[in-house]
């Protein structure tokens, strides 16, 4: 599944928050789809051209998992061409600083096995991107 509404709760029954919050960023294309709507609204034509390699499909599947999930609204403008935006609400907005957090890892302790890239596909690939 896409993102499983479910967690694995321990031995209590309870559910820890760290793999909950896991569950709904781990997706592919998760976090920079957060990543790019935590700089403001975003169409999904813009989305997609930021999103190098993301199917529309895939992209459509996505943003209404997040949104099923409360992190993403669709906003829709009674325009001719119609048009649609989507931002992050409140839920998915207190998600940016992971990705701020992920960012500044990435620079400090990444930065330079990722001039080749090469660092970066095994990773990716280790993740099962």
């Amino acid at each position: 599944t896409i993102m499983r509404s479910q967690t694995a709760p321990d031995a209590a029954g309870v559910t820890c928050p760290v793999l909950a919050t896991a569950h709904i960023v781990s997706g592919k294309w998760t976090l920079v789809m957060l990543r790019d709507l935590a700089e403001g609204p975003r169409r999904f034509s813009e989305l997609q051209r930021s999103l190098a390699g993301i199917s529309p499909r895939t992209l459509s599947i996505r943003l209404r998992a997040l949104e099923c999930k409360g992190i993403v609204e669709r906003r829709e403008f009674a325009e001719m061409p119609p048009r649609v935006e989507y931002r992050l609400t409140t839920k998915g907005a207190a998600l940016a600083p992971i990705v701020d957090a992920m960012r500044a890892y990435g620079t400090r302790w990444l930065a330079d096995d990722c001039a080749d890239g090469r660092s970066v596909q095994r990773v990716l690939e280790a993740v099962g991107s």
